[in-house]
């Protein structure tokens, strides 16, 4: 991760951090292909060393593309400033950018891409400090319900195999264990490891932007709203045109731009959305007979409206 652009000072260094020496064919190197990027992660709490995450790459300069990029060996600081993790691998970009001397296409975001996996951690995350004998079990998905329901199938396992309630609920993200007696952590672990939960799934809408995608949940409910949407497109075509001068004159071949402008706006349509039900919610879009840009920004309306009963995840 740098700050700065790349010089050839720079790139020659890093290559030899990796042992490949080019100090001789430095005059004539080229760095082009090279981008400054910022590499984030997310670090989950009791994530153990060794353990990989997954990072998402940005540019930082005036790159066109990571398409095809590879990240080199960068160390990833929290807020104390310690290094917690190392990333580095291929890059994979869901858009794509191509560019002419005329015209340009872009599709989705060319400049933000992922690596899964590619994160290795070196540095535990601080662990609270437990009474001997005494578990705590994280939910993945906080939810009072299910933390619920988690205490209750582990004492009804406890109370028929070793007499005794060893379970209870914390708060809606955690569970408390006490082991029994005679049994080691990890055998009563893999004993209730098997057990049946009931989930309780929340209502959430997950958007990513990058790529268009739109995921909502069965639990997803939108009161009765009336939505229109209209999309305006402005397509910019430079087409090159060479001026010749006159036969035996002063004058010198040019060669000149023709830019023609075409706006475009789609045929907009009211409809009234009403989804009790994940089927409803779902004809009700369609109706309306939009691209994924235009749900994800008609559902980002209706949350800022209070009419759409569930999380909102923007990726």
């Amino acid at each position: 991760m740098r700050n700065s652009p790349f010089t050839e000072q720079s790139i020659s260094a890093m290559l030899d951090r990796v042992g490949v020496n080019v100090r001789p064919n430095t005059a004539g190197m080229r760095t082009r292909n090279m981008a400054a990027v910022m590499v984030t992660t997310s670090l989950p709490p009791f994530m153990n060393w060794g353990s990989t995450l997954d990072v998402t790459v940005s540019s930082m300069g005036d790159a066109t593309s990571l398409m095809g990029g590879t990240l080199v060996l960068t160390s990833l600081n929290g807020v104390d400033g310690q290094i917690y993790a190392i990333a580095q691998g291929p890059i994979s970009v869901s858009g794509f950018a191509a560019q002419g001397q005329s015209e340009t296409l872009t599709h989705g975001v060319a400049t933000v891409g992922r690596i899964p996996n590619g994160a290795t951690i070196e540095r535990e995350p601080p662990r609270p400090i437990t009474e001997d004998r005494t578990l705590i079990l994280q939910l993945r998905n906080p939810d009072y319900t299910t933390s619920v329901h988690v205490a209750d199938a582990v004492n009804a396992f406890s109370r028929q195999r070793y007499k005794a309630s060893v379970a209870r609920e914390r708060d809606d993200r955690s569970v408390a264990l006490n082991l029994p007696g005679g049994c080691k952590a990890t055998r009563f672990l893999a004993e209730i490891g098997d057990l049946k939960i009931e989930v309780e799934t929340p209502a959430r809408v997950v958007i990513d932007e990058r790529t268009g995608t739109v995921v909502i949940g069965e639990d997803v409910q939108i009161s009765r709203v009336a939505v229109t949407h209209g999309a305006l497109t402005v397509r910019i075509t430079e087409t090159p045109e060479v001026s010749q001068p006159a036969p035996f004159s002063n004058g010198r071949t040019v060669v000149t731009n023709q830019t023609t402008i075409n706006a475009s706006q789609q045929e907009a349509k009211v409809a009234v959305l009403a989804g009790p039900t994940l089927k409803q919610l779902v004809r009700g879009l369609n109706q309306v007979g939009l691209r994924p840009t235009g749900v994800i920004s008609i559902l980002q309306a209706i949350k800022t409206a209070g009419a759409l009963q569930a999380d909102l995840v923007i990726q």
